[in-house]
């Protein structure tokens, strides 16, 4: 599927989309591909999923509708590692596995007080998870 193909598929998701914080997702879509503006969007486990070329590397947890999560991963095809490291000094991760890293949105006020880091979180979270 072509890039543009998998675009036109994430828009037509989102805007088939019922979810209670569909603008705050709007939001964090558009805060993600500022900040690494050269990653392909795909739908991943039923929500949008960015990554360089067809590696996931950031994956929005929507379910239950009430929840807005981003999961920090390595990939489908990561394996264990025991060197993998991540400094995370604003501390917006919560860490699901040594190298998977949750960040959790309580509402849109939250998400606006994290942005700022965050951009600089997942740029740093690509060039070290991309090989």
């Amino acid at each position: 599927m072509a890039v543009a193909e998998k675009l036109s598929a994430v828009d037509a998701y989102l805007d088939g989309l019922e979810h209670r914080r569909k603008a705050e997702i709007e939001t964090l879509r558009r805060l993600i591909l500022a900040a690494v503006p050269d990653l392909v969007e795909t739908i991943k486990w039923n929500a949008p999923s960015f990554g360089p070329g067809e590696d996931d590397r950031i994956t929005m947890r929507l379910h239950p509708g009430d929840r807005l999560q981003l999961i920090l991963h390595r990939g489908a095809k990561a394996g264990a590692d025991d060197f993998f490291r991540f400094e995370d000094p604003d501390r917006l991760l919560s860490w699901a596995a040594p190298d998977r890293g949750v960040v959790t949105f309580r509402d849109e006020q939250d998400l606006a007080a994290k942005s700022a880091a965050l951009g600089e979180v997942l740029r740093r979270w690509v060039a070290c998870t991309t090989r």
